[in-house]
């Protein structure tokens, strides 16, 4: 039996047109490793700054459950047993209740003030031109790079004259004067990159200016109002040396006044788990709104970043 081969392809003569049946295959595209050296050095410097961080973070939450003993004898180990009398102790006794309550207080009123009253000023000043607004930015911008330790001294007699030293109002006051500056530079650049067409068609619907910024550019500026709220709270949380020198009074301390005093009396007695339990008590909140707004903070520093 015969079987029909299959003819081989003809060469095309020139100027023929080139089909598909012609064509050579394309050559499989060559894997690209470009910055394969620079990913592994930038995941190893991460992972090597996330240990250094991490690191001392569960160290703390460890010894807050060792008793003094223990701390001394082996400090890398796991506590033998959870002692809680530590964080009781702490609570009750050193008085971090208190602390605690005056704190809440200080950054609760000191951070809705800021954001309300930076909010607005940085929207006015994103938004119009006036005669003198660059000169207000730069004085915003201005004192942000201005040293809080040489302000202490005239700050303390101008709050003392107005009788608010010792009362946690003048604190919540001056911490509003002291995170405006940033507050304003980060929302103005923030507030430049909403859209307008939003806002004058309020205006063609008759809306005031009040109620245009309150009901549609502040719900707009969320993310950013949220990113500069963390930053605020870590700040003003963390603050040492305003109420140390604003508020001298033992019932009206906070946090870190607290914590300073607890090292210092307790640091005699030997009460180094009482210490490390306070110690925690004042990081746990901070570690509680960054875990819980990190996204929205992402969101708004690359939103506040591109128009």
């Amino acid at each position: 039996m015969k079987t029909t081969e299959t003819p081989a392809p003809l060469p095309a003569e020139s100027g023929a047109p080139i089909t598909k049946t012609n064509v050579p295959p394309p050559a499989p595209p060559k894997e690209k490793k470009e910055g394969t050296v620079l990913n592994v050095f930038s995941h190893g410097v991460l992972v090597i700054w996330a240990f250094m961080v991490v690191l001392p973070l569960l160290w703390a939450v460890m010894t807050s459950f060792k008793d003094d003993r223990s701390i001394f004898s082996s400090p890398w180990s796991l506590p033998d047993s959870l002692h809680f009398d530590n964080w009781s102790r702490a609570w009750t006794q050193a008085n971090m209740s208190d602390y605690f309550l005056n704190t809440v207080l200080v950054v609760g009123g000191s951070l809705i003030g800021t954001l309300v009253l930076g909010s607005m000023a940085a929207y006015v000043l994103a938004r119009f031109d006036f005669p003198g607004n660059r000169f207000i930015y730069f004085l915003f911008i201005g004192g942000m790079s201005f040293p809080i330790m040489l302000a202490l001294v005239p700050l303390f007699y101008v709050v003392n004259n107005m009788g608010l030293l010792n009362t946690i109002h003048g604190l919540i006051l001056v911490y509003i004067a002291y995170s405006l500056p940033f507050t304003v530079f980060f929302l103005t650049a923030f507030f430049r990159t909403l859209p307008t067409s939003i806002a004058e068609a309020a205006f063609v619907d008759g809306a005031s200016h009040s109620r245009t910024f309150f009901q549609i550019m502040l719900p707009m500026a969320k993310p950013g109002l949220i990113s500069v709220g963390i930053f605020n709270f870590l700040g003003q949380w963390n603050q040492y040396m305003l109420p140390t020198v604003l508020n001298t009074d033992p019932d009206k301390r906070v946090l870190t006044q607290g914590l300073v005093q607890l090292a210092v009396s307790q640091g005699y007695k030997g009460d180094w788990s009482g210490l490390f339990a306070g110690l925690v008590m004042a990081m746990l909140p901070v570690l509680a709104a960054y875990i819980i707004f990190q996204r929205q903070v992402v969101q708004g520093l690359t939103a506040g970043a591109l128009k």
